[in-house]
């Protein structure tokens, strides 16, 4: 049997805000965008530049308890890992568009990791492993 996690729901609050940060700033590929008219949403599917696990699906909060999720879906511990094969370089390049750092970057047996927050609050390790 062979499984896998293809996708993540990310909750957000507004699509374009959120495509502008990944798409614009940390370079994710816009895989999908396909209005839904009949539920008033759209399915937006983005994924790390050549990446090949699991894509985000960014979900537009459309009620008050949604709402109240943006930016804490893993109750204020880091929510996703963006994996790569550079840390120094990925690190830089997202320093210099402004992304916020919240942990510096460490070096642990695991690997390099610094952590940064995304626009709405959400934690995430920029991870290099060793």
């Amino acid at each position: 049997m062979r499984q896998a996690i293809t996708h993540v729901t990310l909750v957000v609050p507004d699509y374009e805000a959120a495509i502008s940060f990944y798409v614009g700033v940390l370079n994710f590929t816009l895989v999908e965008d396909v209005a839904r008219p009949q539920e008033t949403k759209r399915w937006v599917v983005i994924a790390p530049p050549g990446g090949c696990g699991a894509s985000l699906v960014l979900g537009r909060a459309s009620t008050p308890a949604q709402e109240a999720a943006v930016g804490n879906q893993a109750g204020g511990r880091v929510f996703l890992f963006l994996g790569t094969d550079a840390f120094e370089r990925d690190y830089a390049a997202m320093q210099a568009k402004g992304v916020a750092f919240v942990r510096p970057p460490q070096t642990h047996d695991y690997g390099t990791v610094a952590v940064f927050s995304d626009p709405f609050g959400n934690l995430w390790d920029l991870v290099e492993f060793a």
